[in-house]
This record gives C-alpha cells, sequence and structure tokens, in this order.
C-alpha cells in the first residue's frame, strides 16, 4: 500500500522491516511536557486509526504517558496537584502519611496500567500486619481515591482498587460518661483554667477545633446565641484557622448553664490581658494563653484526661462528649434534625448511627412498657 502524506503535526506513519506499521506522534505528559508516543498496527488503517486518537487527545490537552507512570511517581502528583488544591490541610496531611509510610513503600515500584488486584490485596494485608486493620481500609480508601483520578485523567481504563473491598473493622465500643459522671467532671473541673471549654463541649457537643477557633464577636450572651464559623487545627508545625468540618456556619441557641462560664472567661481574660500588657498577642479568641495566643488543641485534651482520671471518671477522648451531648439530647425528647443542627453533622445518617447510645435506664424504660402492653392483653384476654 503506498505511503499516505498526514497533515504537519499529526505524526507519520511508516512500513517496518518486521512487516508492521508503525506511527509517531508528539504528545502532552502529565508534568506538562512534550514527547513523542510510538504506536503500531498490522495494517496502515490499523496504524492510522491509533495515530489519529493520540491525536485526537492532543488536541483535547488529555495528557498521554509515552509510558506508564509509576505509583512513586504519581502518588506525589496526586497529593500536589489533586488533593492540596481542593482538599483541607488535616486531610492532605493524612493522605500524605499513608502514601509515604505505606503505599509508595509497598507498590511504589508497580506502574499504573500494570498494578493488579493480587498487589492490591497484598498491600492490604501488610498495612493490618503493620498497624491495623482500621489503617488499612484508610490506605484503600486513599488508593482508590488516587487511581480514580488517574481515571479520570485517562492514564489508565480501570481502577483495579474497586475491585477488591477493603478490610473490615471491628467498630470502636463507644460508651459515653452517665449523666452523673458527665455532672462528676464538671464539677471537679470548675479550677481549671479551660472549665467553659468542658463545658462547651460537654452542652453543645463541640469539637475540639471548634471550641479553640471560637472568638468572641461569635458569642451574643444578651441574645444567648453562639455561633460556630471557624475551628483550630495543627497540622505538623503548623497552627491555623480554617473553616467548619462540613465547611458551614450554625447558630446554637446557648443554655442558661453556658452564661456563666463565658462570663467568667472573660472577666478572667480581662485580667490576664492587664497583667500581659505588652505582651498580649490580641486575637480575639475565647480560649488563650496567658499572653493572648490560641491554645493548642492537644493541650485541652491533655486537660481534659487529666481531670478525668484525678476524678476516677472512665477514660473517654474529649471528642466523646460530643457522643454524650447527642445521647442527652435525644434522651430529653429533642428530635433528630435539630440535634443533627446542634451538632453541626452534614447528614441526619451520622447523628443516628454513630452519635446516639441507648443507656440502661432507656431500654429498662422500653422493657417496662413492653411489659405494661402484654399485660394488659392477657388480662383483656
Amino acid at each position: 500500500m503506498a505511503r499516505r502524506k498526514n497533515p504537519n503535526g499529526s505524526g507519520s506513519i511508516w512500513l517496518r522491516k518486521d512487516g508492521r506499521y508503525e506511527a509517531r506522534v508528539y504528545v502532552p505528559q502529565p508534568d506538562g511536557t512534550r514527547k513523542r508516543k510510538t504506536v503500531y498496527g498490522a495494517t496502515w488503517d490499523e496504524c492510522d486509526t491509533k495515530r489519529q486518537e493520540l491525536v485526537r487527545r492532543d488536541r483535547q490537552g488529555i495528557p498521554t504517558p509515552t509510558r506508564s507512570a509509576k505509583l512513586s511517581e504519581w502518588l506525589p502528583y496526586w497529593l500536589e496537584e489533586f488533593v492540596r488544591p481542593e482538599r483541607k490541610k488535616t486531610t492532605y496531611a493524612k493522605y500524605e502519611t499513608h502514601v509515604r509510610r505505606y503505599l509508595v513503600p509497598l507498590l511504589g515500584a508497580k506502574r499504573l496500567e500494570s498494578l493488579g488486584v493480587p498487589d492490591v490485596r497484598r498491600m492490604i494485608t501488610s498495612v493490618s500486619a503493620q498497624a491495623s486493620p482500621a489503617t488499612a481500609k484508610e490506605s484503600h480508601r486513599v488508593l482508590r481515591s488516587a487511581l480514580s483520578a488517574a481515571c479520570r485523567e485517562e492514564l489508565i481504563n480501570r481502577n483495579v482498587v474497586q475491585l477488591v473491598p477493603a478490610p473490615r473493622v471491628q467498630p470502636r465500643e463507644l460508651k459515653p460518661w452517665t449523666l452523673d459522671e458527665t455532672l462528676t467532671f464538671l464539677e471537679a473541673a470548675r479550677a481549671d483554667p479551660l472549665y467553659t471549654a468542658f463545658v462547651l463541649a460537654v452542652a453543645l457537643g463541640m469539637r475540639r477545633g471548634e471550641i479553640l477557633g471560637l472568638r468572641w464577636t461569635d458569642i451574643d450572651l444578651e441574645r444567648r446565641t453562639l455561633t460556630v464559623r471557624n475551628q483550630l487545627q495543627r497540622v505538623q508545625k503548623e497552627l491555623y484557622e480554617d473553616n467548619t468540618k462540613n465547611r458551614r456556619t450554625r447558630s446554637i441557641p446557648l443554655p442558661l448553664m453556658c452564661i456563666a462560664p463565658l462570663r467568667w472567661q472573660r472577666l478572667r481574660q480581662h485580667e490576664q490581658r492587664t497583667l500581659a500588657d505588652s505582651r498580649w498577642q490580641e486575637g480575639g479568641y475565647v480560649f488563650t494563653t496567658r499572653t493572648g495566643r490560641p491554645v493548642e488543641p492537644r493541650n485541652i485534651s491533655r486537660s481534659f484526661e487529666r481531670i478525668t482520671d484525678a476524678s476516677g471518671l472512665p477514660r473517654i477522648r474529649l471528642h466523646d462528649t460530643r457522643h454524650g451531648c447527642a445521647t442527652l439530647l435525644f434522651a430529653a425528647g429533642v428530635p433528630p434534625r435539630v440535634v443533627m443542627e446542634i451538632l453541626g453533622h452534614s447528614q441526619i445518617a451520622v447523628t443516628m448511627n454513630i452519635y446516639t447510645h441507648v443507656s440502661d435506664s432507656n431500654r429498662r424504660e422500653a422493657m417496662g412498657h413492653m411489659d405494661r402492653l402484654l399485660k394488659r392483653r392477657r388480662r383483656t384476654d
């Protein structure tokens, strides 16, 4: 067959000595450069079809790697170009940890196109042994997200991670404090400088970062309202302010038990500002150090644990007070939708499935109702 002339820039086709046809086209790479890619065909038309596909991708600006990238190349690129610009810093830090500790060491030598189901299974087994099934489940999710991005970029045709189920993880048993235990903690915490923060955690179910990111401009003591706008986070060496977890602002009516502690906190901070004088760093935060700087998130957790241990109470996390708050609100008959708004959940399923716990007294009361109903039926019969 006579060789046909191709338009400028669309590559060229020629007959090889082995009888196949070969075409080469300059195509864009994921890193922004351009390289020449070679395709082959048993006939001129077959080779030309492959050449035209490369030209089409070039005109649409779709990268076509001249060779399949290794996971050690793609994963860092994905973190910087896809995760960092779009996700929160905490999410980026978590993903980067999984990429650095597990995915690159275990799968980095594999190329995107050659990664198979057995490779993913071995990765899950290895991470489960090194860390835990929960960590392996998170690594599975990170890898699945990275390969989904590669599919959208048309670097691979399928995401093999979706073919491998994530490991099953036994849910951590959550047992929030009872009402009496909660009151015991608050009584023991009265002398602590962060007492008001603990009151907000218990009564409003606020997250640790939301409490520390609270400013006086977010509180109206006359109208008894508190607005959650931001959260304070520590990621590696950076302490920074971010929007809320679901990126939404919420307003919460303040119960009376929060008013006096907040007034006390404002007076106490005024005294600290006076004592610090020129060393005071004004940021408008409700909870600060003696010089006005924001409180480190880990420090409020340490104080919470110290008071818990000193009171002889069961050890729980500060975050678990959100579970306790939800349980108490449900026990008081507050509708689920209202509880969801108070806690700042984006989906009511989270509120219902995770943050509510049935106490022994609730179970006994329910069985008491059943007992009365069945006795009534027997008497009727």
